[in-house]
């Protein structure tokens, strides 16, 4: 028990980590010229070529980007691409204000809207990737990355990711719908996991402040929280005593001579990792900031800037290898959502300043038990498409319907309270900025 809870606050820290990541590339994009040209040029085709498409052959998009009749609904409509934009806004808004990477929001509404779990994930990987390469050079040019310690977790990542880009699309040769059901299972688990958890912590966190007030003063909240990763535990030291050469040798400025560790560890890592990517499409950022300082005994310093620099290719690889060349990837979808995150996480992120630690961290366990709901209520309908469970097909889909609704109602009402408080609190916001 005492291991989950141990587990679940560093896959916590990794999601704030990262989300500090995607705010700090919203900034860079909104503030650099080049790079708001950039982003003018990626959505000019997702635009007219949408349009011309939906003009030419009434709304389908053609075979060579995910015509093939399976991969349904693949098409552009002016609605279908606002939606995007929608649920990019919706991701965003979370990332930047509850301090956690809204990948988990994204497959879900993909899913709930009738698009096939696999082009949910191709098409997330892509948005993810694509953010990347605009923003991450940040962390480079502060010297927070460890380039050996990329490398060689890269191997391990990529790996990784080849299997599970692999596993996902021999499931959806055998059948769309076990592809689906797979899909849906693996985020389930990881949502209920991280749902339960962040609500035990909230509770425990409401309780404790009625209890002590005096006890959590400012910056204990969503994005606060001391420099983990300075100081190792036994696990790391058990780890870097393995002495399995070759060593890759980090964190030169925190202590003196370094520490290291051998190949064999990064690689396991890098491959897990990869594999939660290829599979669920979420960029394994989440889970590299907690493997990293938990259990290799990475500073927190050092784990920020290499994350995001192994996001690039890990990200890239998966998204073009394994899904892109095989018409895996909404085009315009991930324009959509790359827009409309952007301008969700700015706003996200200014919330927090006048918005309670303990007040986040209540939306944080609803959202992602909102997402657990949506998919854990789309799992009897597809078991019973492939006779799995005696279940009739009009129950099936009355309890999908049920997560769907119970998903777009929680993070819908997330999204008006935030940008609601947004508008209320603007005037001070301003004199922040």
């Amino acid at each position: 028990m005492k291991f989950l809870s141990e587990w679940g606050r560093f896959m916590m820290m990794g999601a704030r980590a990262h989300a500090t990541w995607e705010i700090e590339v919203s900034n860079t994009i909104f503030r650099d010229r080049r790079r708001m040209l950039l982003l003018a040029l990626l959505l000019i085709p997702a635009v007219v070529g949408g349009i011309a498409f939906a003009d030419e052959i009434g709304g389908e998009l053609p075979k060579f980007l995910g015509g093939k009749k399976a991969y349904s609904p693949a098409f552009y409509s002016t609605g279908i691409f606002a939606a995007s934009i929608l649920i990019g806004l919706i991701a965003g808004l979370i990332t930047g204000c509850i301090g956690a990477g809204g990948g988990f929001v994204i497959a879900p509404a993909l899913m709930s809207a009738g698009i096939k779990g696999i082009l949910a994930v191709g098409t997330d990987l892509f948005h993810i990737f694509a953010k990347a390469i605009m923003g991450s050079v940040i962390h480079r040019k502060l010297g927070n990355v460890s380039v050996p310690l990329a490398a060689v977790f890269l191997i391990g990542a990529i790996i990784g990711a080849t299997v599970g880009g692999v596993i996902n699309r021999v499931l959806y040769e055998i059948n769309p719908v076990l592809s689906d059901a797979f899909i849906t299972t693996i985020y389930a688990l990881m949502l209920g996991f991280l749902g339960f958890y962040a609500l035990t912590d909230f509770l425990k966190a409401s309780r404790t402040m009625k209890r002590e007030k005096d006890f959590h003063g400012a910056g204990q909240g969503a994005h606060g929280g001391k420099d983990e990763g300075a100081a190792i535990g036994n696990l790391p030291r058990k780890l870097q005593g393995v002495r399995i050469p070759p060593l890759v040798k980090f964190d030169y400025d925190f202590t003196p001579g370094g520490r290291s560790i051998s190949w064999v560890f990064l690689v396991l890592s890098g491959a897990l990792v990869g594999l939660t990517a290829g599979i669920m499409g979420v960029g394994g950022g989440f889970l590299t900031f907690p493997i990293f300082v938990y259990m290799l005994g990475v500073s927190s310093m050092t784990t920020v800037g290499t994350d995001i620099f192994q996001i690039i290719f890990t990200a890239g690889y998966a998204a073009i290898s394994q899904y892109a060349i095989y018409g895996f990837i909404f085009y315009t979808l991930a324009m959509g959502m790359l827009l409309g995150s952007l301008f969700g996480i700015q706003i996200g992120a200014m919330v927090t300043k006048v918005v309670k630690g303990i007040t986040i961290r209540g939306f944080y366990a609803m959202a992602v038990l909102a997402g657990f709901v949506n998919r854990i209520f789309a799992l009897p309908g597809k078991l019973g498409d492939m006779e799995v469970i005696p279940i009739s097909k009009q129950a099936g889909a009355f309890l999908e319907n049920i997560g769907i609704v119970a998903f777009f109602l929680v993070v819908g009402i997330f999204g008006i309270w935030v940008i609601g408080t947004f508008l209320k609190n603007i005037r001070f916001l301003k004199g922040e900025v």
